[in-house]
């Protein structure tokens, strides 16, 4: 499992572990040109052997999906895409696809890293991989507790 923070400049990335209990931030990926951002996102996928992913999606405060959301559903719909044209024996397959409100992650980040007491321009090159954990630890949490009770 693969947690993502899509963003215009850099995509945060996450990966549970492999009782899907904790996230791990794993290295962030400086956007580029679309096609690269997707073949480096497919190249992790199929080296951790990831079937879901867990994608931040920026609501707006009161629920509604905005031009971020919109850009996000974008990225992910070429990604599977990209995906599904690939060569068989390299395509990850059934990915599924799992949107997670990720309203206020990015606050909840550059709290964590001012409290850390991080320079500026190091929680700037964290605050993404942070993000991507916060978002994928919360699914996980969620998936554990509805487990737990029977779900």
């Amino acid at each position: 499992m693969i947690g993502l923070d899509i963003g215009d400049a850099r995509i945060g990335v996450a990966g549970a572990d492999g009782l899907g209990i904790t996230a791990q931030g794993l290295p962030t990926i400086r956007r580029r040109k679309l096609e690269d951002d997707l073949d480096e996102l497919l190249k992790l996928i199929r080296e951790r052997g990831a079937t879901t992913l867990v994608v931040g999606m920026p609501k707006n405060m009161n629920g509604s999906i905005g031009p971020q959301g919109e850009k996000v559903r974008a990225f992910v719909d070429a990604l599977l895409a990209r995906a599904e044209g690939q060569d068989r024996s390299e395509k990850p397959d059934g990915l599924n696809v799992i949107y997670w409100d990720e309203r206020l992650t990015t606050v909840a980040a550059n709290r964590t890293l001012l409290e850390a007491d991080l320079s500026r321009k190091k929680r700037k090159a964290a605050v993404d991989k942070l993000s991507a954990v916060l978002i994928l630890q919360g699914y996980l949490e969620y998936a554990s507790h509805r487990k737990s009770e029977g779900v």
